[in-house]
C-alpha cells in the first residue's frame, strides 16, 4: 500500500495575520499541480477540516497568474495576538496543518 499524497508534495505556503484574521497562502510548485490544487483546497474543505481552529469564515482567493490560493480565515486566532493565551497566536500552524492533508485522487 503507497502513503496518500499531500498538499505538500505540490506545494507550499505562508501565513500571516491580521488581529483576529489569519491569512494562508498556498502556491503550487508547478503551474501543471495548479487545477490540482485549486480542486483540493476549497473554502468548504479547509473549513470542514478544521472546524474547531476557526470559529468565522473563509474565503478563498485564486491568483491564477501567481498559481497560487489565498485563504483568509475569519475569527480565526482566539482574539488576535494581543489577546489570545494561544501558543500560536499568528496562526503560523496552519500553514502546515493545510499542506498535510491529503490530496483526493
Amino acid at each position: 500500500m503507497s502513503t496518500p499524497r499531500r498538499i505538500h508534495d505540490i506545494a507550499h505556503a505562508r501565513a500571516g495575520d491580521k488581529g483576529n484574521t489569519s491569512n494562508i497562502s498556498v502556491w503550487a510548485y508547478n503551474p501543471a499541480d495548479y487545477p490540482l490544487l485549486k480542486q483540493q483546497l476549497t473554502a468548504e474543505r479547509i473549513r470542514r477540516a478544521f472546524p474547531g481552529l476557526f470559529t468565522g469564515g473563509v474565503t478563498r482567493y485564486e491568483m491564477d497568474h501567481l498559481y497560487g490560493l489565498n485563504f483568509v480565515l475569519l475569527d480565526a486566532l482566539e482574539g488576535g495576538v494581543n489577546t489570545s493565551l494561544n501558543l500560536d497566536s499568528h496562526g503560523k500552524s496552519f500553514s502546515y496543518l493545510i499542506l498535510g492533508l491529503p490530496i483526493d485522487e
